[in-house]
């Protein structure tokens, strides 16, 4: 599995875990996880293939990769995303 295949993996899979809320909730809370957790270098390989057309990702996914290059991160969506924002080591995806 490349590099992107693997990250088009993990916002699928994180979509796919938030989708229970529905709709812009599930959209938003995909993107407060990816801007919170993921590394900066992870979330530029992601972007740079949504910018190629975003090939296997879920719609939600899609949505919330569009909605933080268009927006920016949005406002924190669960308590669990709030240590993510101390600048401490081990705060995202990639360990």
């Amino acid at each position: 599995m490349s590099g992107v295949d693997r990250l088009v993996y993990m916002v699928n899979q994180i979509a796919r875990n938030v989708a229970v809320g529905g709709g812009e909730r599930a959209i938003v809370a995909t993107a407060d996880h990816i801007a919170a957790f993921w590394d900066p270098r992870m979330r530029r390989h992601i972007a740079d293939h949504v910018a190629a057309g975003g090939a296997g990702l879920d719609p939600v996914a899609l949505a919330a990769l569009r909605q933080l290059a268009e927006n920016g991160p949005p406002p924190s969506q669960t308590p669990a995303t709030h240590f993510a924002a101390v600048d401490e080591t081990g705060g995202s995806d990639a360990g």
